[in-house]
């Protein structure tokens, strides 16, 4: 028998996928927009309301950030793949799996802040990559739209800054703000907005420039959370920069410079 908690889980991940496909069945793009900023905010809802017993401190409320991003990410990415049943059926089977797991992963993370529990290695692991996926939708959806590249970074900042300071805010778990913490979130959402108006400059696919970017963000995520845990290495920071460095170069040779 699943327990009271898990039980309001399912119940939300069917209400929540149910949201995203109602999507895929409005023609008014402004409609369209209404029902993913719906989605949003249903998905916050829906965290607070199930994982309410975990959320003590003011900063707790982190853990329903990143659901919000990778709803709305996936929601808006959505837009670019093909409208066919098929791939309609897929994405909302995967979004209502992931919801889930996303659910028990952000429970983890509510309950580790009250005590120490076991599950919580793990589940770090697997909010790291669910915050790469959520990055990486939502900087793909923001590149898409083509704006200035004033404006561009401006929006990273802003947009990516709090998905910065729950994934940092998941490596320590801490009751309250840091201001190590803070900091590290706004110097990394600053030099990755910075990085993105490069790259607006740089003749490369919407695709790629987001893959690009995902790096980028996976290497200062993973460089504050050892900072942040003490554990930033020598060994650790050559590992994640030839891992930049490697991918800048596969892009840097596969970048067509004809006629730009």
């Amino acid at each position: 028998m699943l327990s009271d908690k898990k039980k309001r889980f399912a119940i939300s991940s069917i209400i929540l996928s149910i949201i995203l496909l109602s999507i895929k069945f409005i023609d008014n793009q402004t409609l369209k927009f209404i029902d993913i900023a719906f989605l949003g905010l249903m998905t916050t809802v829906s965290f607070w309301w199930s994982l309410k017993e975990g959320i003590k401190t003011r900063i707790t409320f982190l853990v329903t950030l990143l659901p919000l991003y990778y709803s709305v990410g996936i929601a808006l990415f959505w837009f670019l793949l093909p409208s066919t049943i098929w791939v309609t059926i897929a994405i909302v089977i995967l979004y209502g799996i992931s919801i889930y797991l996303l659910f028990l992963t952000e429970n983890v993370f509510s309950v580790s802040s009250l005590k120490t529990i076991a599950l919580y290695r793990a589940a770090k692991g697997v909010g790291f990559l669910f915050t790469l996926i959520a990055f990486f939708f939502s900087l793909n959806a923001l590149i898409s739209l083509k704006i200035p590249y004033y404006y561009l970074g401006i929006l990273v900042f802003f947009i990516i800054y709090p998905l910065y300071l729950q994934g940092f805010w998941s490596s320590t778990l801490q009751d309250k703000m840091d201001k190590r913490l803070n900091s590290i979130a706004i110097v990394s959402a600053m030099f990755q907005a910075q990085v993105s108006v490069i790259l607006f400059f740089w003749p490369v696919p919407v695709i790629v420039g987001s893959l690009f970017l995902t790096i980028v963000f996976y290497i200062l995520l993973g460089l504050g959370q050892s900072k942040l845990e003490d554990r930033l290495f020598s060994q650790t920071i050559r590992e994640y920069l030839t891992v930049g460095a490697v991918v800048f170069i596969v892009m840097l040779f596969s970048t067509s410079w004809a006629g730009y």
